[in-house]
């Protein structure tokens, strides 16, 4: 029997969608990627405090369908039936999230009543909010998975997830506590500064950031910002790191910078805030696996190595039986099958949270 992970992280360049079987590792069955229309991708990037909810609603439900066809589509790829999965586990995208205020909170649109209803299986989704009404951050939530997934017991090892924003997680080989995180920026800074000024989605292999020469004033300037010294668990999103912030601190210079110096800057920033991280919580660990988008940059792999030396390998969780591409949406099908188990998988070392809970909604077809 599979399981289904749906995937649209903050990047927006797709819906990862992944088939999956589990024993004792996830097994992957298939796994594509539905590219978003441009015109998605802004109606998503235009949500703001003053969206007018009638929109937010209209593009929940757009997405549903759009998370729904993936579905279908990977189904239909994979040349199986519809009642040979067992679940659908929908992280849908996140439109906000804030993790810090008293009135946390954290939402991710993609209807999973329409996602249910169009493929006639029972999709899990909402896995943040739970967390979060028990003290936790509602993030990261795939740390759990990569124990399950990646921990050994001869080697202490840290996953790094390089999406929109970067996350964490050391798994020590003992039996030490787990702990995850949000490092800060990973790609969203980098993809919108391009963007603005090249109207293209992102830096293929970090061409752009190569061709520029990082500006050392403005690298001190970002990496003052108070979100890399606060003590863990923390997590973060565009709420906080966007172009506003980055033009706030390039307003504070004194001196007009080309914008390919600006977007090697923030390759830098990418780089410098994770490994100052993993040196920071992971003393003794000898390798690192990447995976996400980030996985796919050459600079930013090879500054990050550069960064760790020769203590640290830096490799990809494709060398480990799972292509870098897809963890996150495995991931989201394992936390499906958790909850359909009815067993918590939040890590309170890692979120904070005062308790370990069952996370996720179900959301169970018609059968009649």
């Amino acid at each position: 029997m599979y399981y289904i992970g749906l995937m649209s992280g903050t990047s927006m360049d797709a819906v990862d969608a992944a088939l999956v079987k589990f024993d004792k590792k996830a097994i992957l069955k298939l796994y594509n990627e539905y590219p978003l229309e441009i015109s998605v991708k802004n109606q998503i990037r235009q949500i703001n405090e003053k969206s007018n909810l009638i929109d937010v609603a209209i593009l929940d439900n757009k997405l549903g369908y759009i998370f729904a066809d993936a579905a279908n589509d990977l189904i239909k790829q994979a040349n199986i039936n519809s009642n040979q999965v067992v679940a659908i586990g929908s992280h849908g995208q996140t439109i906000l999230h804030v993790p810090t205020i008293k009135e946390k909170t954290s939402i991710q649109i993609s209807d999973p009543n329409i996602i249910s209803a169009q493929t006639g299986i029972t999709t899990v989704a909402d896995f943040r909010r739970m967390d979060m009404a028990y003290g936790g951050q509602g993030a990261p939530l795939t740390s759990s998975f990569h124990e399950y997934q990646f921990k050994g017991n001869n080697e202490s090892i840290v996953i790094l997830n390089i999406g929109g924003f970067a996350n964490v997680t050391l798994l020590p080989c003992d039996k030490d506590k787990i702990i995850g995180f949000d490092t800060g920026p990973g790609n969203a800074l980098l993809d919108d500064w391009i963007r603005e000024n090249k109207n293209v989605e992102y830096d293929k292999d970090g061409l752009w950031s190569n061709s520029g020469k990082a500006d050392s004033e403005l690298l001190k300037l970002l990496l003052k910002d108070n979100y890399f010294s606060l003590p863990i668990p923390k997590s973060t999103g565009r709420e906080y790191f966007n172009l506003k912030w980055l033009k706030n601190n390039l307003d504070k210079l004194n001196k007009e910078l080309p914008a390919e110096t600006t977007q090697a800057t923030l390759l830098k920033l990418t780089a410098i805030t994770i490994t100052d991280a993993i040196m920071q919580y992971a003393k003794g660990f000898t390798k690192v696996l990447v995976c996400g988008g980030g996985a796919n940059n050459p600079l930013l792999m090879k500054n990050i190595q550069k960064l760790l030396g020769t203590f640290m390998e830096v490799t990809t969780t494709s060398d480990f039986e799972l292509p870098s591409d897809c963890v996150e949406a495995v991931a989201f099908a394992w936390l499906a099958k958790k909850r359909l188990e009815n067993k918590s998988v939040n890590i309170s070392t890692v979120t904070g949270a005062n308790k370990n809970a069952v996370l996720g909604g179900i959301y169970a077809p018609n059968k009649e």
